[in-house]
């Protein structure tokens, strides 16, 4: 009976944690599972939702304050210039509105079709289109004000100035850390930390 009780105690030690999240995998120190293809797409969704859903925000936003603009005691004495870039700002900001919203429009059409993998693809593409027309709608309604605001050729030079660290911040940033993150991994095959073997056998 010794004995039994014994080996059963062992055999309930020896025993891994299981769970939601991999607990057995984390106590091995070991990564995560991979996740299936349709997990993956289903992920790739959420997240292009959510980034949607903070650039509609902001373009929302700004093309409301443009549609107002033009109904202002102060719009009658804008130059034909200041007119021009007010009117190519206007269809700026109704073009990233439109690549912005697109996603949610092409998933209500394409839903249950079994097309996600298309979907997420033309997702991305139209949200790195509307982040580009957003980035120049800020432009256009930034050298709009400024020209009011600050005479004389500093306004354009403060416009390329923010427009610069625009690209810095939402392109340039993004790249670099790929980049980096490319080196660090090394040559396809050794993780983090693993370096490259060599075809030597061990001793």
């Amino acid at each position: 009976m010794t004995l039994m009780h014994e080996s059963t105690g062992r055999a309930d030690s020896t025993r891994e944690p299981t769970g939601h999240g991999g607990v057995a995998w984390a106590a091995h120190g070991e990564e995560e599972p991979p996740e299936s293809a349709r997990e993956r797409v289903n992920r790739r969704w959420i997240e292009t939702l959510q980034e949607t859903r903070v650039a509609q925000t902001g373009v929302q936003i700004l093309f409301g304050f443009l549609l107002s603009v033009a109904f202002t005691p102060l719009f009658r004495d804008l130059d034909a210039f200041d007119r021009v870039v007010y009117t190519v700002t206007v269809v700026l900001g109704a073009s990233a509105t439109a690549a912005l919203i697109a996603p949610v429009s092409i998933h209500r059409f394409l839903s249950g079709q079994r097309m996600k993998d298309d979907l997420v693809n033309t997702a991305s593409r139209l949200m790195v289109c509307g982040m580009v027309l957003l980035a120049l709608t800020i432009s256009g309604t930034l050298l709009l004000i400024l020209r009011v605001v600050v005479p004389g050729l500093l306004a354009e030079v403060l416009v390329g100035s923010v427009m610069l660290w625009f690209a810095v911040c939402w392109y340039g940033l993004p790249l670099w850390l790929r980049r980096r993150s490319g080196r660090r991994r090394g040559p396809p095959g050794t993780g983090p930390g693993r370096p490259a073997t060599s075809g030597r056998p061990r001793s």
